[in-house]
């Protein structure tokens, strides 16, 4: 049996995603798999794609490890780029001033729902 391939949303029940909690999962997008993953940052949900905007690589270079140390900014495992949670923008490190592709997050009644944008 061949398994699904991923499909254009992802959903998890908000409740599941407590604060400082993130889950990494794939979108389909025009037909390739997007990484992405979702974090609970002070009772707030972000997405964005699973891509530094330095290098290419996965932000997690450790599986769903995307917390800097201290626990307060989304951090590169490769190259140690800085990310502020709420916008995806580089604050520290070897791309100042870059951003995180962001995703869409949505509620249908206890659900969180993570699209692609438009």
């Amino acid at each position: 049996m061949e398994a699904a391939g991923p499909a254009s949303s992802w959903r998890c029940i908000a409740g599941a995603l407590q604060p400082g909690q993130t889950a990494a999962f794939h979108l389909a997008r025009a037909g390739r798999a997007v990484p992405a993953f979702i974090i609970n940052h002070r009772g707030r949900h972000y997405a964005y794609v699973n891509r530094c905007p330095h290098a290419g690589t996965a932000l997690d270079e450790r599986r769903n490890d995307f917390w800097s140390a201290d626990g307060r900014h989304l951090e590169c495992g490769t190259h140690g780029a800085v990310f502020e949670p709420e916008t995806g923008i580089c604050v520290e490190g070897p791309c100042p001033g870059a951003r995180l592709t962001g995703l869409v997050v949505g509620r249908d009644g206890d659900a969180l729902i993570v699209t692609c944008p438009e």
